[in-house]
């Protein structure tokens, strides 16, 4: 039986390691870092240096990496032995503090959207101290961030650390007003991972799942989740082994891996972490990401990230539950029992729905992928409407202090609701709203619209800048307040009738809710192209520049990044689906084909009736030149696509015509998949995938 107490964190360079390691000093000036923020001092770089070698090498590591994010998705690597030559033939194992706080890969290769030449090849990494450094397969992994030579951001952490930073100044302004100083306001996050398990061996035999992480063609099972029995349902003993082993392993890297289930679709999963510190749950939620995987195959399988793996089942999301935290462990979003506790809750709530209403399209824009429009608006995760559950008690609560009337509690008890006064709320009060994307919790917010696949960074960058933008105005009106109490009453009377549109707590996948939300004048961006055009508008480049968490060149460099992975992930669909249907559909459909007429000529020849092979034969001869027909259309789009120079019209192209096109391929493959004897179909079906684990 495994002693968790003993290996958990066992592989991370944590606190309880430094105060050993490390002398006081060094260790109160690190903590300090760490806990507070404050600017790190160079001089204990050496100490921590040796200290952190010295640990890792007697934990077996040999090598030491600046581990960072770039603008792929994944987390990058530059293994660099410990080893340091003494001139005589022999080694020494040693790490400097020059090289703990800044490194120096090779950029060139690396997404930057314009930001510097492709003859320019240095980029720098630099410690984040505020992460743990960990070991991960016999190498010491630094946490970093990226930037250019020229100093701009490459990587996706960057901007989160810089948002974690405003957020922490405006909310600090806030709670000075209400008479509390503390140290640290930081943001959480609790990630919950969906993904999928397939047999390796039947995974491998497709190339769709191999270079795409998708199925591209699929004729649904005779079974799928229509009897919603895998939900919660009995663990398989394969998938239960996998997730022990995977527990174990996220443990020893300190990843607080709390519950795991089956999720709606047959061979989807869950992994969900308790919340902590938003840089570490985004550099965890990575680590999970990559560690599935491999402990996947360990065990035989293949782990899918993709947000929409199969048609006609759920896809995989990625619940991004956020909350604001002070250091003394105090949630923002936790009613309170006193007048004073109410008004500052409420504050904060407030601040969340104007920032929802106030950008739409960034909450829309950060999640914006070609997975991800799979999943959204398919009644099975939000719509891409972006809208605010808050429950029937919060809400009524707030359309009374708009309004002036007593507020009527569940048991008919009224109140007058002045400045400070608000009923104690259930925690609970209200059932959840599985439908909403930005759906309060009762002490967070959960976005529903991450997609499984999305690195957590870009949507938290996100969420922490546009709530600290209002924060900033609300802490601006109460310090000029002549009346604070009455400024609090206005910022939250104003708040909901110029906002209250964002509050919807009824069913997001009912047709009727698209109708109203048009009514409402709220945001449909239906595509990822549709939404990343918006990213660089005056009013999101005015935000991000003022608050220094993007400077203007960051932002523009981004969205062609963003962009152009649209068009490429399409591109290499595009060009899986060619190969598949060409050189293993068609073939595989003739082959059969060929079997029936040998079968008809037969039946022919003894005088029996064959009406039904002929007709058989028929359709399948004429959906495989409907496809093949298709397929050649697609071949001829793809290449006039590729010289076709303005990444936004790329982007609209792929979408409406490649995509459009790919779409009929499909449908014509899936059919003569299902009129195909099982035998000649040239690789695993979709019963032989969802329920062969």
């Amino acid at each position: 039986m495994t002693d968790i107490p003993k290996i958990f964190g066992q592989d991370v360079f944590n606190e309880d390691v430094m105060k050993k390691l490390l002398s006081k000093e060094v260790y109160d000036s690190l903590k300090k870092t760490i806990d507070e923020g404050e600017k790190l001092d160079v001089k204990i770089a050496q100490e921590v240096a040796n200290a952190m070698k010295d640990w890792a090498i007697s934990k077996g590591a040999t090598h030491y990496t600046h581990w960072f994010q770039p603008m792929t998705g994944v987390t990058a690597e530059k293994h660099e032995s410990f080893i340091s030559s003494m001139g005589n033939g022999k080694v020494i194992m040693s790490l400097s503090g020059k090289e703990l706080i800044k490194g120096e890969p090779d950029a060139s290769s690396l997404p930057n959207g314009g930001l510097r030449a492709t003859f320019e090849a240095r980029g720098y990494t630099a410690w984040d101290p505020t992460s743990y450094a960990f070991i991960k397969e016999n190498t010491l992994c630094i946490p970093t961030a990226f930037c250019s030579y020229t100093g701009e951001a490459l990587d996706k952490k960057t901007p989160l650390l810089r948002s974690m930073g405003v957020i922490d100044k405006q909310a600090k302004r806030i709670l000075k007003l209400f008479g509390k100083s503390v140290k640290r306001v930081s943001s959480t996050v609790g990630a919950e991972q969906e993904y999928f398990l397939l047999d390796r061996k039947q995974a491998l035999k497709r190339k769709d799942i191999v270079f795409t992480g998708r199925t591209l063609f699929g004729a649904k099972a005779p079974k799928g989740q229509e009897l919603e029995d895998h939900y919660y349902g009995a663990i398989k003993p394969r998938v239960a082994s996998f997730m022990k082993d995977l527990d174990e392993q996220l443990w020893k890297l300190g990843v607080l891996a709390k519950t795991e289930h089956n999720e709606v679709a047959p061979s989807q999963h869950e992994l969900a972490p308790i919340f902590t510190t938003t840089n570490i749950a985004v550099d965890q939620n990575q680590l999970m990401m990559e560690i599935m995987k491999n402990v996947a195959i360990s065990h035989d399988l293949t782990c899918l990230l993709h947000e929409k793996p199969f048609a006609g089942i759920n896809g995989s999301g990625k619940h991004n539950n956020w909350s604001l935290a002070t250091d003394s462990g105090v949630n923002l979003f936790n009613p309170g029992d006193t007048p004073k506790e109410n008004a500052q809750f409420l504050l904060f709530l407030c601040a969340v729905i104007k920032a929802v209403d106030k950008h739409q399209d960034l909450l829309r824009i950060c999640v914006a992928t070609a997975g991800n429009d799979h999943r959204l608006g398919a009644n099975e995760a939000p719509p891409a409407i972006i809208s605010i559950y808050l429950g029937e008690d919060i809400e009524q609560v707030l359309y009374s202090i708009e309004s002036g009337e007593k507020y009527t509690e569940k048991g008919n008890s009224s109140m007058d609701l002045g400045a400070f006064v608000l009923p104690k709320l259930r925690k609970d009060a209200t059932d959840r709203n599985r439908t909403s994307p930005f759906a309060f919790t009762g002490n967070k917010f959960e976005f529903r619209m991450v997609g499984s696949s999305l690195s957590c960074a870009g949507p938290n960058t996100v969420i922490n800048t546009i709530v600290a933008e209002t924060l900033d105005e609300f802490a601006t009106r109460l310090e000029n307040a002549k009346d604070f109490n009455k400024e609090i009453h206005d910022i939250i009377s104003d708040t909901v009738k110029n906002h209250k549109r964002i509050l919807f707590n009824g069913n997001g996948y009912g047709d009727d809710w698209t109708v109203e939300a048009e009514k409402r004048k709220l945001l449909n961006l239906k595509t990822t192209p549709q939404a990343l055009v918006r990213l660089t508008d005056d009013k999101n480049l005015k935000l991000f520049t003022k608050y220094g968490v993007y400077s203007e060149n960051e932002l523009k460099s981004r969205q062609e990044i963003l962009l152009e992975n649209y068009c490429k992930t399409i591109n290499i669909e595009a060009l899986t689906m060619i190969s598949m249907a060409k050189t293993q559909i068609y073939p595989a459909v003739n082959e059969y084909i060929g079997r029936l007429i040998t079968v008809l000529n037969a039946k022919k020849s003894i005088g029996a009736v064959c009406k039904q092979d002929e007709i058989k034969a028929r359709l399948l001869s004429d959906l495989n030149e409907k496809m093949i027909t298709e397929t050649d259309n697609l071949e001829k789009l793809v290449s006039q696509n590729r010289f076709n120079k303005n990444v936004a019209e790329q982007a609209e192209f792929y979408c409406n015509t490649v995509l459009v096109c790919m779409k009929k391929i499909r449908k014509f493959a899936d059919e003569a998949e299902s009129e195909t004897e099982e035998k000649y179909w040239p690789f695993p079906s979709y019963a032989s995938l969802l329920f062969g684990v």
